[in-house]
């Protein structure tokens, strides 16, 4: 019948099977009823079978540590006999296989050698609270180490193991926590990674596309070139200071003009862009004016900075910093005054410098600091060359000179001293003494020339 039926189908299903049945009861009474006789239960297995495993399995025990140093295969066939004679079937593929397992157990947890280069964890290193959330942070600023790691990549190479550590340790300045081994790790597998891709980038570059995508996306690339080149200025001239944050809003910026760069040959080029405007810009500021005045402002302010003590190279540090901020009050000081760099205005620049945290009125950056002002000065204008402050120049010797110099000025003053003459006899003649009187003459002024030359020397 069917499962899905109601009761009054049952009944009528029913009532028609008894219809038709009504003259065969007997027969179908007879074929309901139940059987007679004895009924056969089945019996229950009994724990023999487990017993005579029990025995092999000692027999076998028993066997191997007898034979710790192993055994020949006669002993080995030996033991199979004695387990035939038992009881055991040991032509049984299961019987054979765990005789195998007992005397062999070593054989199947040996897993083939698997070669360095290609040999994998298990399972995932556990690290602390602490690693976690440096490497993953790490993983969101992979922008920032591809951008440090292709300026490193720029001069060096990761097959300079210590300048490659000297790298990724200077990035703790960057907020980086390569103190950590793990995080140290990381950085050196992304340095190596970036390596190997500008390595294929460099040779994409002047190869031929490969596949119909590379094609498209080189196609894709020329046509945004020039729209590259006009947004590349404004990411320079609005990151000047910092060059990894203007080269990710360069990657940023092919990214928004559909510019596929997992490909190397457009990554390569797009890199490629934009060094080749680094290069540009750096050039041009070698011959910018303002950038010539400041190199010889600094030139001044660093001239024997190393014999200076510890606070005086921290000041000028921070003035180089805000040489711009010096400027502007040097020259507004020049134009509120009526002629010339005079004293006033020289201790106005010290006072003011003062009351900004400047430790400037000291022997040793006083003089600098004032130079710095006039040179800024007879570039704009406002002073002669002349009216420039001076500073001592100082002997910058090495200690060779030193000792070459100290030897020329003994010899010196060895041949200033007076010999010993012998008596002159009253009859010679008086050409024979203005004769010598000539040559004295001659060699003293040879003897000062040698000085004067000298003392050119020490000045510089």
């Amino acid at each position: 019948l069917a499962l899905s039926g109601n009761k009054q189908t049952l009944l009528a299903r029913v009532a028609g099977v008894l219809a038709s049945q009504e003259n065969a009861w007997g027969k179908v009474k007879k074929s309901l009823r139940r059987p007679r006789g004895k009924v056969n239960l089945p019996s229950m297995p009994t724990p023999v079978a487990q017993v005579r495993a029990n025995t092999m399995d000692e027999t076998v025990a028993t066997f191997v540590e007898e034979h710790d140093e192993g055994w020949t295969y006669e002993e080995e066939t030996a033991l199979r006999e004695d387990l035939t004679n038992i009881g055991h079937d040991v032509s049984d593929s299961n019987v054979d296989a765990r005789v195998e397992a007992q005397l062999r157990p070593e054989q199947e947890t040996v897993s083939p050698s698997v070669p360095p280069m290609i040999q994998e964890t298990g399972g995932a290193e556990v690290h602390s609270l602490e690693t976690e959330t440096a490497l993953m942070e790490l993983r969101e600023r992979t922008a920032e180490i591809h951008s440090f790691a292709r300026d490193f990549l720029m001069v060096s190479s990761t097959t300079n193991q210590d300048d490659m550590k000297a790298f990724i340790q200077s990035l703790r300045s960057q907020g980086f926590a390569t103190d950590l081994p793990p995080v140290h790790q990381a950085v050196a597998k992304m340095i190596m990674e970036l390596d190997y891709r500008v390595q294929n980038e460099t040779t994409a570059a002047t190869a031929m596309p490969q596949s119909w995508s590379e094609r498209e996306a080189l196609r894709r690339f020329e046509e945004v070139r020039s729209t590259l080149r006009d947004r590349l200025e404004n990411i320079l001239a609005l990151h000047q200071d910092d060059i990894v944050k203007a080269r990710m809003a360069f990657e940023q910026e092919g990214r928004e003009l559909n510019l596929d760069l997992r490909v190397p040959s457009v990554s390569g080029r797009l890199h490629a862009l934009f060094d080749l405007h680094i290069e540009i810009a750096e050039s041009q500021a070698l011959h910018d004016p303002v950038v010539q005045r400041r190199q010889r402002m600094l030139r001044i302010l660093h001239r024997g900075a190393v014999h200076m003590p510890e606070s005086e190279r921290s000041t000028i540090e921070r003035l180089e910093r805000n040489i711009a901020s010096f400027e502007e009050l040097v020259q507004t000081i020049l134009e509120s005054g009526e002629d010339g760099f005079d004293d006033a205005q020289q201790a106005l620049v010290i006072r003011f410098l003062e009351s900004k945290g400047y430790n400037v009125n000291t022997s040793t950056l006083r003089p600098r600091i004032l130079a710095c002002a006039g040179i800024l000065g007879a570039e704009l204008g406002y002073l002669s060359p002349s009216e420039i402050p001076r500073i001592a120049p100082g002997v910058l010797v090495t200690e060779t000179e030193v000792d070459a110099i100290v030897t020329e000025l003994k010899s010196l003053a060895a041949s200033f001293k007076p010999k010993p003459d012998a008596i002159q006899e009253e009859e010679e003649a008086v050409a024979e003494s203005v004769s010598e009187a000539s040559d004295n003459i001659a060699r003293v002024r040879g003897k000062i020339d040698r000085i004067d030359e000298l003392l050119n020397r020490l000045n510089g």
